[in-house]
């Protein structure tokens, strides 16, 4: 076991008890659409590199009418970056030791007409201590209305913290969530901020609400979209959005990067794939 101290141990109650009320209205919304699945949670402990312990998580995972796939993952690990790896860590080039605590969340959703979504928060320890994280919208077929009320719900989130917030992790969700390779967006953007550090207090408030604006919103959106009817052609965008998806997670995301460079467990890490895509 890692031992923890008083803020990795709030930040970690708080990141499995964001779980735990998403996981339960996901499975509300495929209770709705007269589905009975639900989560299966799969826990996995993690060795360091140096051999010792190095914490785990539960990979919750769940396939139904509603959400075709959706992964809701917490992690608590902790250890020694290997010495490459730590060149590009903040405060771990002179001391490779780290902690990290986090959840991440992906969901494909079975009707093209409602967006899959992404929402990640985490906080890290090195020699430095700071939170990150955010949420973003990937719809196949884009619908402004749903785009503006998620947007809308995460700048009133950023707002009762920063005027600054939202205008500064907006515009970096929209650099970050880009395909170079395609010059095309992943999606319609959202949130993303790192290395919020020195104001523990603060920083750890601001990710919960984070927390508990897309836990607002997203469901929202989902009820309000799944009944929609769809044809042949709304379904191979849906499959052509999500090769895209897959590109961009297996070639830039950062939070892949981590899991495979600090030994995290596989299936967990690619969770965020969906069961079905295409390429043309």
């Amino acid at each position: 076991m890692i031992e923890l101290d008083a803020q990795q141990q709030a930040s970690r109650d708080w990141f499995e008890s964001l779980r735990d009320r998403i996981c339960a209205e996901f499975e509300a919304i495929e209770r709705e659409a007269g589905s009975d699945a639900s989560f299966v949670y799969t826990p996995w402990d993690r060795t360091d590199a140096s051999g010792e312990p190095g914490g785990g998580g539960v990979r919750g995972q769940m396939a139904g009418k509603v959400f075709e796939k959706v992964g809701v993952n917490v992690s608590t690990v902790g250890g020694t970056f290997s010495p490459e790896f730590a060149k590009s860590i903040p405060g771990a080039d002179q001391d490779p030791s780290f902690f990290a605590t986090g959840i991440s969340l992906v969901a494909h959703m079975a009707n093209p007409h409602v967006p899959a979504v992404h929402m990640n928060t985490r906080f890290l320890t090195t020699t430095k201590r700071w939170f990150g994280g955010g949420a973003d919208l990937n719809p196949a077929i884009p619908n402004h209305e749903d785009t503006e009320a998620f947007h809308a719900r995460l700048r009133a989130a950023c707002a009762a913290h920063d005027p600054t917030f939202y205008p500064r992790f907006s515009k970096w969700a929209e650099e970050y969530f880009w395909l170079p390779h395609r010059n095309v967006a992943r999606g319609v953007g959202g949130i993303f901020y790192d290395h919020l550090e020195g104001h523990f207090d603060e920083h750890f408030a601001f990710t919960r609400d984070v927390g508990e604006a897309f836990l607002d919103i997203f469901p929202q959106i989902v009820r309000k979209r799944m009944d929609t009817p769809f044809d042949d052609a709304d379904l191979d965008r849906l499959l052509t959005f999500r090769g895209r998806y897959v590109e961009f997670n297996l070639l830039y995301d950062r939070g892949t990067l981590f899991g495979l460079k600090t030994g995290g467990n596989i299936d967990a890490i690619l969770m965020s794939l969906p069961p079905l895509a295409r390429w043309k």
